[in-house]
């Protein structure tokens, strides 16, 4: 009897371990919607008009919050310093001091989770 329960603790053992385990999938998840960016920087003086384009609704209305496909809103960032949110498709960057630029903009969710597109330009104040 007692080999009877050792053989069927065995068994429900490796029937259990067997079910254990990460199954594995060749499908990967696709986004349905990647939303398309340019940015161009015209510099007028210590001043620089960002020009962006893009075929995402920007949404001020719809910012912080649910997920909407295909809308949403930009952030950006000056020189590696604060995001910045902009809900429109120009913006003008004042008092900069002369020397190199840079700006990274990227493209976030109403929720500001990211569609992972981004674009970085770079001009000079002279």
């Amino acid at each position: 009897m007692n080999i009877f329960k050792s053989l069927c603790a065995i068994a429900a053992t490796a029937m259990l371990l067997s079910g254990c385990g990460t199954a594995k999938s060749n499908s990967t998840t696709v986004p349905s919607y990647i939303p398309t960016l340019e940015v161009s920087a015209n510099v007028n003086g210590d001043s620089a008009t960002l020009q962006i384009t893009t075929d995402l609704i920007l949404s001020k209305q719809h910012k912080d919050q649910a997920r909407q496909q295909g809308e949403g809103h930009i952030h950006y960032s000056l020189d590696g310093g604060e995001k910045q949110v902009l809900t429109d498709k120009q913006e003008v960057l004042e008092h900069l001091s002369k020397g190199s630029h840079s700006v990274k903009l990227s493209l976030h969710n109403n929720d500001h989770t990211p569609y992972e597109v981004s674009k970085t330009i770079s001009f000079e104040v002279k």
